[in-house]
């Protein structure tokens, strides 16, 4: 019956997935124009006669390319359907849904054009052919699903050959993903990398990128150990080796998984299902660091492994356990950072730059939309929370920055970026659509003398976030209103590092020693429009925004900010009741802004 309903399951996925791809049109792309062309006029700058001037600017200077055409924002995602993720070698036209599926990546995440290019070119010098032939269309190039060991001899080719960035993802977007769960993972654990001892499963071109950026970050080569479908790559050894393995060879007897497994630190795994036993995890160091990334069956199931071993750390690469591996966490924003400054390579001091930026991130507060993407408490930092979630919006704001100065740093833009503050704020824009408007909003705020805003929403997720946010930017001085013990679980749930009393004020509504004051005040303003002293009382004790208006009344707050819950006429009303407009400004003469943002 178990059977039966698992394969029913998938039957009405596949059904599911084949309906979304074929409707309401065929496909997951489209190409749109970015100039209008409603007229003659438009059809002339737009094509003959006009495009000549474009076309004689670049010929003259090649690097106006960037200013004049798309390709500064263009990335070919190129594959020959040899190796597709779960599925094998499907030929190149079969791969077309994966591909389309990374374009609209690229795009959703970092706003980054795609063209989808699936080659019939099963060698490798036909495939750098066909491809570095595409160089004057893109501005870089993804390798995508091509097969080991001939994905690293493509790759190296077309790196000596083209001026612009190529990056097989399969290799160094997962190497990035899984060195940043390492390094949270030893820190969390109080190891250091040159001291620790890794064991692989699996020696295919993943696994060996993961080895070769960890070497990068400080892992010595000694202590690695690789093992695969033939076991232990020892000295001697001629099934399936190449000299990508042979860094990690060794001079040694073992020849199994279990003959090497004792005292090792991380496990990582890029093989298949079931490779790693439990017992073999007895004999691994103390916080041992579990990557079982093989899909869609990990080398040990997540709960078996936290049964062997309840100090261990685990990664997978499903989304349905903590911690997933997913490379969207990082190679939109890497070419993102890359375009942006024009570089003629992705180095290692680039995905080194990802990496870190990864990492650090996992270990700030969640966003309120990364926040979102969690069903209960929000992850803190630490065993169940080692890497990001990928639809934290922080991560283009952190990774293509540090990505684009490690090519200026290194020398390999060509379009330098010199203003990084204006940079972030270009990223900004696009990851909050609103940011254009509300940027010099936000610099008035800081740039006034009166900094103290009071939230009548204070135990809300959202205020508390904003209270963290406005902090760290020195925009205001929060206070906020809401009972002390409710707002203190909730900054632990949520992962906030802020204290009440010591980061920003609080006003208890329950108990606050300004209450008769309030109450006071409040019979002052409106005891002639039928507020009683009983009615007084229990508005002071129980609706936020009355208390809110009645400290920015009393001098307690230069600001306030209220109405998440209810009706707007209500708090209009209470805030009109208490404060009351300015000399000059009748009540019909307030309203709100509301705003329409478009994609462009």
């Amino acid at each position: 019956m178990e059977g039966e309903s698992k394969k029913t399951a998938r039957s009405d996925l596949d059904e599911a997935a084949l309906y979304f791809h074929k409707h309401p049109r065929p496909g997951k792309l489209e190409i749109q124009a970015t100039k209008p062309l409603g007229n003659q006029r438009d059809l002339a700058l737009a094509y003959s006669p006009g495009v000549a001037a474009p076309c004689l600017e670049i010929r003259d200077d090649p690097a106006t390319a960037a200013d004049y055409t798309a390709r500064a924002n263009l990335v070919g995602v190129v594959t020959n359907g040899s190796a597709v993720l779960g599925l094998g070698n499907i030929g190149p036209l079969a791969s077309k849904p994966v591909m389309e599926g990374k374009a609209v990546l690229f795009k959703k995440f970092a706003g980054i054009d795609v063209f989808d290019i699936e080659i019939d070119a099963p060698g490798i010098e036909r495939m750098v052919e066909t491809i570095s032939a595409l160089e004057p269309t893109f501005g870089g190039i993804n390798l995508e699903d091509i097969k080991a060991p001939e994905c690293f001899e493509v790759e190296e080719q077309l790196k000596a050959r083209m001026k612009i960035p190529v990056f097989h993802d399969d290799q160094h977007g997962t190497a990035i993903i899984v060195a940043a769960a390492v390094l949270n993972g030893l820190e969390f654990a109080g190891k250091t990398i040159s001291d620790i001892k890794i064991v692989t499963s699996g020696a295919g071109a993943a696994a060996l990128a993961c080895l070769n950026l960890l070497v990068s970050l400080g892992a010595k080569v000694e202590n690695i150990w690789v093992t695969d479908r033939f076991g232990v790559a020892y000295k001697g050894r001629t099934d399936e080796m190449d000299r990508w393995k042979d860094p990690y060879v060794k001079d040694t007897e073992a020849r199994t998984l279990a003959d090497v497994i004792s005292g090792a630190d991380v496990f990582l795994g890029l093989s298949a299902a079931g490779v790693l036993k439990p017992e073999l995890l007895q004999h691994m160091a103390p916080k041992p660091l579990i990557l079982a990334l093989a899909n869609p069956n990990p080398e040990i199931m997540p709960e078996i492994a936290r049964a062997a071993r309840p100090d261990a750390m685990i990664c997978t690469g499903r989304s349905d356990f903590p911690n997933q591996v997913n490379n969207v966490l990082c190679f939109p924003y890497i070419f993102r950072g890359a375009l942006d400054c024009g570089a003629s390579a992705i180095n290692e001091e680039m995905k080194m730059a990802a990496v870190r930026a990864i990492a650090a991130l996992a270990r700030e507060e969640p966003s309120d939309v990364a926040a979102r993407a969690y069903s209960g408490e929000t992850p803190i930092f630490g065993p169940e929370f080692l890497i990001p979630s990928p639809f934290d919006p922080r991560l283009i704001l952190r990774i293509a920055p540090a990505v684009a100065k490690a090519a200026c740093d290194t020398g390999v833009a060509t379009r330098p970026i010199t203003d990084f503050a204006a940079y972030i704020d270009k990223l900004n824009r696009f990851v909050f659509r609103s940011g254009l408007v509300m940027k010099p909003v936000f610099s008035s705020a800081k740039a006034s003398s009166a900094k103290r805003v009071i939230y009548a929403d204070g135990e809300d997720e959202r205020v508390l976030r904003a209270a963290q946010v406005v902090l760290e930017e020195g925009i205001a001085e929060p206070i906020l209103i809401g009972r002390p013990h409710v707002i203190e679980v909730r900054l632990k749930r949520y992962g906030l590092r802020i204290k009440p009393g010591v980061d920003f004020g609080l006003i208890n509504p329950e108990d606050d020693p300004r209450y008769r004051h309030y109450v006071d005040l409040l019979i002052e303003l409106a005891g002639r429009r039928g507020v009683t002293t009983e009615a007084a009382r229990t508005m002071v004790r129980t609706d936020n925004t009355v208390i809110a208006a009645l400290a920015l009344k009393r001098g307690d707050a230069d600001a306030m900010v209220c109405g998440l819950e209810g009706r707007f006429e209500r708090h209009l009303r209470n805030v009109t009741l208490i404060i009351g407009p300015r000399a000059g400004i009748k009540d019909h003469d307030l309203s709100t802004l509301s705003m329409l943002i478009s994609q462009r």
